[in-house]
């Protein structure tokens, strides 16, 4: 069992049902699933930028992930409904766990003048959204074989009420938040 996943049930569990006072662990909020997406907007005039994109993806996740269409078309960023924009993998179960213990330990220490997290960056239902600027700070990508550095979304999906009951399970877990 992951380290971390070891420690959200033996820990953090029990010390987040006694503070909110719930009657069962079911009540206590955990993390369901992260979504990383990359948004690659100029897939329409080079089409290895998709290769690309996906290969990193792959490499940084171990999951292969799925192609994002547009959904509709918008003529001022020369887009046509249908056409690829992007990637994204969604992560459950052993490999989240695995994927979120690599990004607080080793990936975001190397974000160059890192303070933190902002707080702020919650959905209103629960949900954590970091923006990362680009894909070098994971310790499998090689710096010689990026065809183009490229940020990427990732999303914390949380079984949370509110974004306080998020906020008090992400800290749990680890997340280095700002002051």
């Amino acid at each position: 069992m992951n380290r971390l996943k070891e420690r959200y049930v033996k820990e953090i569990v029990p010390s987040l049902k006694e503070k909110h006072g719930y009657k069962s662990v079911m009540q206590v909020a955990k993390l369901e699933k992260i979504v990383i997406n990359i948004g690659a907007g100029d897939v329409s005039h080079n089409s290895k930028a998709l290769e690309a994109c996906m290969n990193d993806l792959m490499v940084i996740t171990g999951q292969k992930p799925v192609v994002t269409k547009a959904r509709k078309s918008i003529a001022g960023f020369k887009l046509r409904e249908g056409q690829s924009v992007g990637c994204k993998v969604t992560l459950r179960g052993e490999a989240m766990y695995n994927f979120l213990d690599k990004l607080i330990a080793v990936a975001l220490p190397r974000v160059r003048d890192f303070r933190g997290l902002s707080p702020k960056a919650f959905d209103g239902r629960g949900n954590y959204t970091i923006g990362i600027k680009e894909q070098l700070i994971f310790p499998e990508i090689e710096f010689d074989d990026v065809v183009k550095v490229r940020g990427m979304d990732i999303v914390l999906v949380t079984t949370a009420k509110t974004n306080e009951e998020a906020y008090e399970l992400l800290k749990e877990l680890g997340i280095p938040f700002r002051k």
